[in-house]
């Protein structure tokens, strides 16, 4: 049984998704700091977030909320992370990594509500 949100894979791998992100952002041009940078590292931060406040809750439906947030946010990182490939900013390397993350935690989001609806 889960104890801590701490010991949940998908946290784990949200908070993996989130440093590639901001390693990824460290060298986007300067007049993306309150832009593109700011957004993806807002909607990276997000996806962990939402899952240990989610995990925190009292119920399987507040749970089950903060799931489809967290889900939400982490299509706003694939998005953002195709701006950035096409705008040529960010090496292609963390960009890729940060992508597969992202691919990872998107299905196992979906794994978890689709267990927590059973």
């Amino acid at each position: 049984m889960v104890k801590s949100f701490r010991d949940l894979l998908v946290w784990q791998r949200s908070m993996q998704l989130t440093f590639a992100i901001y390693r990824l952002t460290q060298n986007f041009p300067r007049e993306e700091a309150y832009g593109l940078t700011s957004q993806i590292r807002r909607s990276a931060v997000s996806i962990p977030s939402n899952i240990a406040e989610g995990q925190g809750r009292l119920s399987t439906g507040e749970f089950r909320q903060f799931l489809g947030v967290a889900r939400g946010s982490n299509c706003e990182v694939q998005t953002q992370l195709e701006i950035s490939r096409s705008l040529g900013y960010g090496d292609m390397k963390t960009i890729e990594e940060a992508e597969g993350l992202s691919g990872e935690v998107g299905k196992m989001i979906n794994a978890i509500l689709q267990s927590l609806q059973a």
